[in-house]
């Protein structure tokens, strides 16, 4: 049983995320420069002093400083100063109940015949969901979740797709009810949310050692590997990495390149960088 540090679902959220997302656009645009305070706010169309207490109170920092959050050093800097050393997490207590609060998760494995099986005999219960960070896509059994999307960056059918595909002899029924609560614990931390991971047994090595990464913290392929017992093995463990069925849950987003190098991210590499950067913010408005 592990416990997650939640971010607040709330409609003020999702605002704030909203505009965050497309302040990030604006910043990543091809050929951009550092935009000013003043600049950022004419180009959302918002009040210079609007857009900086949207900003400082979502995230904590403002905008100056979050746009240092959102670029290359950063991720190099997270890699030199941040970077989870796996096993030292263990020792140290960063991981399961140490690290994690607030919320409930528990996952279970499926055997490799069942995932051969592409979910033959399983009832996928599926719905729409705000989240802080836009909209999600959140799948479920009767014993857990087993898919959150972040729908935003590939849009709804895409999403849905790209969930249901991993399970095609599931029976997919839209239900949002049944998965609701778990969403909700989630994101807003109440109650509990369970989780039913369905992989193969390297994958499931590798998501669980995701969650061992403390937020605001990153780590590399390379590192799980090693940890994992596989040391040869960085560019499989990208591969499982990329597989990842519960995003945000399953912290995917704290893997960098060795290099420092942000990666990919399957659901935006944007939304990897907003993640990354809402963490960082946070954790050094705490110290």
């Amino acid at each position: 049983m592990l416990q997650h540090a939640p971010a607040s679902d709330t409609p003020e959220s999702a605002y704030h995320y909203a505009v965050i997302r497309r302040a990030i656009a604006l910043i990543d645009a091809p050929g951009g420069t550092e935009r000013s305070l003043p600049e950022l706010a004419a180009e959302l169309g918002m009040s210079a002093a609007h857009f900086q207490r949207v900003f400082s109170q979502w995230v904590g920092v403002s905008p100056k400083r979050y746009q240092q959050y959102l670029t290359l050093q950063h991720a190099r800097m997270l890699l030199r100063d941040r970077a989870s050393t796996l096993e030292t997490s263990l020792a140290t207590g960063l991981s399961g109940t140490g690290r994690l609060h607030d919320l409930f998760l528990r996952w279970e494995s499926m055997a490799p015949g069942d995932v051969a099986r592409g979910g033959a005999g399983l009832i996928l219960r599926h719905g729409w969901f705000p989240s802080p960070f836009g909209e999600v896509l959140a799948i479920a059994t009767d014993r857990g979740l087993c898919g959150l999307a972040f729908v935003d960056d590939m849009g709804r059918d895409a999403a849905f797709d790209d969930l249901a595909h991993r399970w095609p002899e599931a029976q997919h029924i839209h239900d949002p009810d049944a998965a609701a609560p778990w969403v909700e614990a989630a994101f807003a931390g109440r109650g509990e949310a369970r989780l039913m991971l369905i992989g193969a047994p390297f994958q499931i090595q590798v998501w669980e050692a995701l969650l061992r990464i403390p937020s605001g913290h990153v780590t590399t392929y390379g590192q799980i590997a090693r940890h994992i017992g596989a040391p040869g093995a960085a560019r499989a463990v990208g591969t499982a990495v990329g597989r990842n069925p519960l995003a945000f849950l399953i912290p995917c987003h704290r893997c960098l390149r060795a290099s420092g190098g942000m990666g990919g991210y399957h659901w935006g590499l944007p939304l990897k960088r907003a993640l990354l950067g809402w963490e960082s913010a946070r954790l050094d408005a705490a110290q």
